[in-house]
């Protein structure tokens, strides 16, 4: 059997939760997904909540959604869950590699990293997958459910991971920030708070849907928005001078990369 027929979540925080909803929201079975955690949570209506190991049995795949520090207390009392033939580990832990996965779970078939955002939700995430054990079925069952989702992304060279998640998983804090800056430094320059924060949101989410739809890169965009001599390209010649928004960045997803290497040799 290459479908994932039962998923336990092991730690149902805001991405396995935005995840949970997000299946929820594109037609899966509510049985489907079962959750274990350490004290009672309210679950939607036909996903079961267990905070005994022992009693989350029968899945075939388990998916793990706790603070990636916790996997040497957490692992051992799982090994009772990681039974039967042919149960597959999904990994959300931030920095935690293949290699340590198996070492965690020696006695799984698969183990598989996940990196997804918040906007899983709403079935609009790039999913970045990462996969050791997998049969070719297998893979494609995995995409199938993932793209419920958004988009799934996999990834042979794993030696990438923490810099696509710093880009996909990670980015949206980012967007978000720029957004509450562009609102601030509006209200900074006179603009009332209402229509400062309400006129970002909307330009943000038309720019993003206008790009994502065009055969322009958004380079090309920037470029059609900027008259020679006009207000937008005078506010770009701010952004672009001595690349400071360039260099913003990549010191950005380089502080962002390099934690996941520092979570991944055990600092908290």
């Amino acid at each position: 059997m290459t479908d994932i027929r039962k998923l336990l979540i092991v730690g149902l925080g805001n991405m396995s939760g935005a995840m949970l909803d997000g299946w929820l929201a594109a037609g899966q079975d509510s049985m489907r997904f079962a959750a274990l955690g350490p004290r009672e949570k309210t679950t939607p209506q036909g996903v079961a909540f267990h905070t005994d190991p022992g009693e989350a049995q029968g899945h075939d795949a388990v998916m793990l959604g706790f603070k990636p520090y916790h996997l040497g207390d957490v692992a051992p009392t799982l090994q009772g869950v990681i039974t039967g033939d042919g149960v597959t580990i999904y990994s959300l832990l931030a920095g935690i590699t293949l290699d340590q996965l198996k070492t965690a779970f020696p006695s799984a078939k698969a183990h598989v990293r996940v990196m997804p955002n918040l906007a899983s939700r709403i079935g609009k995430s790039p999913i970045i997958l990462a996969e050791a054990g997998l049969e070719a079925g297998e893979r494609e069952a995995a995409t199938a459910l993932f793209d419920d989702l958004g988009q799934s992304v996999w990834l042979d060279d794993e030696t990438h991971y923490d810099l696509c998640t710093a880009l996909a998983g990670s980015g949206p804090g980012f967007v978000y920030r720029f957004i509450d800056a562009l609102a601030t430094a509006a209200i900074e320059l006179g603009l009332d708070p209402e229509s400062a924060n309400s006129l970002s949101l909307a330009m943000v989410e038309g720019g993003a849907s206008l790009a994502a739809s065009s055969d322009l890169s958004p380079a090309e965009l920037a470029d059609r928005v900027a008259s020679p001599g006009g207000m937008t390209r005078e506010g770009l010649n701010v952004l672009d001078h001595d690349q400071a928004l360039h260099r913003l960045l990549v010191e950005t997803l380089r502080a962002t990369r390099d934690r996941g290497a520092a979570l991944s040799a055990g600092s908290n």
